[in-house]
């Protein structure tokens, strides 16, 4: 049986299947697809799992269906002594040497690349302060310009007027 089909006979979701496999570390066979297979001893011990679960019984206390197989194997004995181990771990100590050593280059250049663009920006930050000051000094010089002219042009203006009433006053009374 598959995963849905063993949730549908214990009424719960495919997840929870799932994840009663995986806690209690159930050995399972897999299809060509990797999905779970399940015998009947299997959908037993999930029966027994449920029951003990309804009664109030922890998952992480329930026991597994039974005990971790262990794999043996045998180990091919290595002698240390051979040549081509003693060729290889200095290839691969060159390698590393070589692999940090590229690491730390680049790096060095990263550094120095970064910190051109630094100066570069600065300099390009000093020449704008001294652009925004040039600026502002020829702005505070129109302004006291254009406040003189005003000055001016308002006391030029004033004489007149005073000329103006003057030739009226003497037109009316013949001085």
């Amino acid at each position: 049986m598959n995963t849905s089909e063993v949730a549908k006979l214990l009424g719960v979701s495919t997840s929870t299947i799932k994840r009663w496999v995986k806690q209690l570390d159930l050995p399972m066979e897999r299809n060509e697809r990797g999905h779970y297979l399940f015998n009947n001893e299997t959908i037993d011990h999930l029966k027994s799992v449920q029951n003990q679960i309804n009664a109030g019984i922890l998952l992480h206390e329930i026991a597994p269906l039974q005990e971790k197989v262990i794999r043996k194997g045998t180990v091919k004995f290595v002698n240390e002594k051979e040549p081509h181990i003693d060729e290889l771990a200095a290839k691969i100590e060159t390698l590393e040497r070589r692999l940090n050593e590229k690491a730390d280059s680049v790096a060095s250049y990263q550094l120095l690349q970064h910190r051109r663009e630094i100066e570069d920006l600065t300099n390009q930050v000093k020449t704008l302060s001294a652009q925004i000051e040039s600026l502002e000094g020829e702005l505070l010089e129109l302004k006291n310009n254009t406040e003189t002219d005003l000055s001016d042009d308002f006391g030029q203006h004033k004489k007149l007027k005073n000329i103006k009433k003057k030739n009226i006053l003497s037109s009316l009374f013949g001085f």
